[in-house]
């Protein structure tokens, strides 16, 4: 395979990872609680991974605009799943984390699909496990630091 094709195969694969990736959120979501938003899953994990986080935090690492995380921030704290509380560097500010519910109810999901996806891929050696998530997580990362390149730096037409 020519450089070429190895960029129309990755782009092809990561494709189709990021289109299941949607909607398996979107079932998780239902898990979690039957009216929530598929993606409110992914801002109730960046919490429990990361929090606690102010909704501007959220609006950036999750490079959403700020009305849909306002939305999904308020759906959270109505079901139950989000506590909201005084930001202890800034009384006028919150911080949001998940409730106990929130947390447990996720870490329920979190654990069943860990261990389908540690059925899914018995056959293979530990070490392609851990090789996978090494370059996932070096792509992650590579996408990130993009993200804050551009936050950072408008580009030249101004936008």
């Amino acid at each position: 395979m020519d450089a070429h094709e190895a960029y129309v195969a990755l782009e092809r694969e990561i494709g189709l990872l990021l289109r299941r990736s949607r909607a398996i959120s979107t079932r998780l979501a239902r898990e979690l609680h039957p009216d929530l938003d598929g993606a409110a899953y992914g801002l109730l994990a960046l919490l429990q991974d990361a929090g606690p986080l102010r909704a501007s935090d959220l609006v950036v690492r999750l490079g959403l605009d700020k009305s849909t995380v306002s939305r999904q921030v308020s759906s959270l704290v109505e079901l139950g799943l989000v506590d909201r509380a005084a930001d202890p560097e800034d009384g006028r500010a919150q911080v949001l984390t998940p409730s106990r519910e929130g947390a447990a109810r996720l870490n329920r999901i979190r654990e069943a699909r860990r261990a389908r996806w540690e059925s899914d891929l018995s056959g293979w050696p530990t070490d392609d496990v851990a090789t996978l998530a090494g370059l996932l997580g070096r792509l992650n990362r590579l996408g990130e630091a993009r993200e804050t390149d551009a936050r950072e730096m408008p580009d030249a037409a101004g936008e």
